[in-house]
């Protein structure tokens, strides 16, 4: 048996982790894995970075800021798989909520309402609405601000924006401290279900299918143990594809929910594993090379990536598609095709691609 750690955050895309686990995947590849749960994105980020973990539950935009050194020095990693899609989404607070009047709740409709509400309190002299994120370098991130910029809200100077851990988001609600959460499931849920807000944006609404995690690892680790690497990838894809099964998700969220994996109310774990999550369908665990290159746009965009950085050399550099395809195939489960593009909430083509 191989040891290997791999960090997680308390969130429902982490499934594969807990099924590969619970289900005894890891063991039939010949790995010993110990999961370590972790409260925030940077730890996770440090952990891998220094060796302290093998691999794990990642955000896809941290392994091409490791790659870039955008956020500090950092060893390279490589995204060899995608977790799953869809999950996240925007809660807004009772008492944002409350002041807003939309022609109606669809996120176009929200976003312009909450534009109003923005340049009302401005001019009547008061302090700027507070949006927590979970990390800078995040699909959250990217989410939100892509958001608020298209109904004409700055969020960089408009609003402010803060980092907090997923865990956390749901008490930052609930004492006030912040307005509205980008947060990935189940803590939307949780927060709507404890009456602390409502959720206006969903990623399957703001991009159907779209990127969120990876599983992250070192390229000193892939470098070395290939044949770990493709072990712990065929473990996880066949994870991936029990937690898709309909029939599997009331003992996916029981699973979920005990306090060493995710530790919320089936209840709440239950409602992104029927409306939202895709963890291997339509070709869920590959990483595109195209998400890769919006992520990095986006990045670009908010100046967090140096004008000079060869963003296609990056993407190419840490998103293996190939690595996935390859444990994909050894698991009988290769996807027929690949998604074809679809379109972004304000109408826009979704930066897929045919070719991955």
């Amino acid at each position: 048996m191989t040891a290997l750690t791999l960090g997680f955050i308390p969130l429902t895309d982490a499934a594969p982790l807990a099924v590969a686990e619970a289900k005894g995947l890891f063991a039939a590849e010949g790995l010993d894995v110990t999961l370590q749960r972790e409260a925030s994105w940077a730890t996770i980020r440090d952990k891998v970075a220094v060796g302290a973990f093998d691999g794990a539950h990642m955000l896809a935009p941290m392994t091409l800021a490791a790659a870039i050194e955008a956020g500090g020095a950092s060893p390279p990693m490589l995204a060899p798989l995608a977790m799953a899609a869809n999950g996240a989404g925007v809660t807004l607070s009772n008492r944002i909520v409350d002041a807003l009047t939309p022609e109606d709740w669809s996120p176009r409709s929200v976003s312009r309402a909450l534009a109003r509400l923005i340049a009302e309190r401005r001019a009547r002299g008061e302090p700027p609405l507070t949006f927590a994120v979970v990390f800078p370098f995040s699909m959250h991130n990217y989410i939100l601000r892509y958001w608020l910029a298209d109904a004409g809200i700055d969020p960089d100077r408009d609003v402010r924006l803060v980092v907090v851990p997923p865990p956390r988001m749901v008490d930052q609600l609930l004492v006030g401290l912040v307005d509205g959460v980008c947060v990935g499931a189940p803590w939307n849920a949780v927060a709507v279900r404890e009456g602390l807000g409502r959720t206006v944006l969903r990623t399957s609404q703001f991009w159907p299918d779209g990127p969120d995690k990876v599983l992250g690892v070192s390229a000193a680790f892939a470098r070395n143990e290939p044949e770990q690497l493709q072990a712990l990838l065929r473990a996880v894809v066949r994870a991936q594809a029990w937690c898709d099964e309909p029939e599997n998700r009331g003992e996916l969220a029981a699973l979920l929910a005990q306090p060493a994996y995710v530790g919320a109310a089936p209840e709440a774990i239950t409602v992104a594993l029927s409306d939202e999550l895709v963890f291997h369908r339509n070709a869920a665990a590959v990483p595109r090379l195209a998400h890769a290159r919006w992520l990095l746009s986006q990045m670009g965009r908010w100046n967090q990536v140096r004008a000079d950085v060869d963003q296609p050399a990056v993407a190419a550099a840490v998103y293996r598609p190939d690595l996935a395809l390859a444990a994909l195939q050894a698991c009988d489960l290769t996807p027929a095709t690949l998604p074809t593009p679809g379109l972004l909430f304000d109408g826009q083509p979704s930066p897929l691609s045919s070719n991955a």
